[in-house]
């Protein structure tokens, strides 16, 4: 399916060498000001050429919006944004007519609709996530005015250098990284680490690995602070649950992870659980963050934070022994344009579908609250709310 969410409903539409990629955003909440430069932010540091790290093909992705909004303010009504391709080169993928490029989508998309798109990946490209990132950049906007919710990416491993912890008391100087991580920060260096050290490393192997004609994977940490407890729809759509889906939607992705993830099933649940206290605020919160700030699929008010692993780009400079669609064996040369990594690029893509699913719990969240508050609460029990009942005599 090409639609993602509930209340706020994306739908996506284009392929990577048509005449152009967008999205219809219906749900968006009316008075939100917003205009094309709200929305390019992202687009721009998704949009392709942007260093030596990335591929050559030279789209400017300039926005349109062509309805939703009057005088910079959205009107309730479904916002359509549309990008132009403007770099096409349909023909640097003549091959792919009778071979199925290894690891591509090519053979499964064939097998599904009987026929595919015979230049690029369709609507399996890179370039489909457009339309999400200009739908997740008014998700952003909205909950970043409203509940100044703020959510950054960044790079935490290429290939096999990795700055992301591995045992579990390595964490809590994870946690100060997490907590304080600016976009400027992660921006101020192409690969988009913000850890010098570790970004110079893996800028030198993604640049090693585009030498041999070859990519290479990495994982993305996102981080999500100031949610609201509460969001999230158990049992079939916990929030971790939604973000999960999120992320494995997104070309080239192959895992994820959350909180303390895989390694936290090596410790005892007494060092791995986040006792409860009151914090400034008046509200409960947790000492620690092994949880990644979701609790039975509900955020619990303490920072999320994920990993999503992405697999090395499929089309690489290298000849390939494979076969075409009908057995015959042959070597494939790719042609095109590709990034020898993904993941810088990526952090947007995986911010912006963030803000998609946070947004869409929050307005389910904002519903419910709505709906109970007209009704009367006077004789609820105190137990159901987390009080102990007032004592009698008989108690004392």
């Amino acid at each position: 399916m090409s639609s993602f969410g509930k209340l706020f409903r994306v739908t996506t539409f284009g392929e990577s060498h048509c005449k152009g990629v967008g999205v219809i955003v219906d749900g968006c909440p009316p008075g939100l000001q917003l205009t094309e430069s709200d929305v390019q932010v992202q687009l721009t540091r998704r949009r392709p050429g942007q260093s030596k790290l990335t591929t050559p093909r030279d789209e400017k992705d300039r926005v349109t919006i062509y309805s939703g909004t009057e005088l910079g303010y959205t009107l309730g009504t479904p916002i359509g944004l549309m990008v132009s391709n403007t770099d096409q080169r349909p023909n640097d993928y003549s091959n792919a007519i009778i071979y199925p490029r290894p690891s591509h989508a090519d053979y499964t998309y064939l097998e599904k609709y009987t026929l595919k798109a015979t230049s690029g990946g369709g609507r399996a490209s890179a370039r489909e996530t457009i339309g999400r990132v200009a739908a997740g950049a008014i998700a952003e906007k909205y909950l970043k005015e409203a509940f100044n919710i703020e959510i950054v990416s960044f790079v935490s491993s290429v290939g096999d250098i990795s700055m992301y912890p591995t045992k579990i008391e390595e964490y809590p100087k994870f946690w100060e990284l997490i907590n304080n991580v600016t976009r400027e920060q992660v921006d101020e260096t192409e690969v988009r680490c913000p850890d010098p050290d570790y970004a110079e490393k893996f800028r030198n192997k993604i640049l090693e690995t585009r030498g041999q004609h070859d990519s290479i994977g990495g994982t993305l940490v996102c981080v999500i602070r100031n949610v609201p407890a509460g969001l999230g729809e158990p049992c079939f759509d916990k929030l971790e649950a939604q973000l999960a889906q999120a992320m494995l939607s997104l070309p080239a992705t192959k895992g994820f992870e959350i909180g303390s993830g895989f390694a936290g099933t090596a410790v005892n649940g007494h060092i791995h659980n986040d006792p409860f206290v009151m914090k400034e605020n008046g509200k409960l919160g947790t000492t620690t963050n092994y949880s990644g700030g979701i609790q039975g699929g509900i955020s619990n008010g303490e920072t999320i934070y994920f990993r999503v692993a992405f697999k090395p780009v499929a089309t690489i400079g290298q000849a390939q022994k494979t076969c075409t669609y009908d057995g015959t064996e042959g070597e494939l040369a790719a042609k095109g344009r590709h990034d020898p990594c993904v993941v810088s690029r990526a952090v947007p893509i995986v911010e912006t579908m963030s803000a998609l699913v946070i947004m869409d719990n929050l307005l389910i969240q904002l519903s419910r609250q709505a709906a109970t508050s007209y009704l009367k609460k006077d004789n609820i029990p105190p137990v159901l709310v987390g009080k102990l009942p007032p004592q009698t005599e008989n108690d004392a």
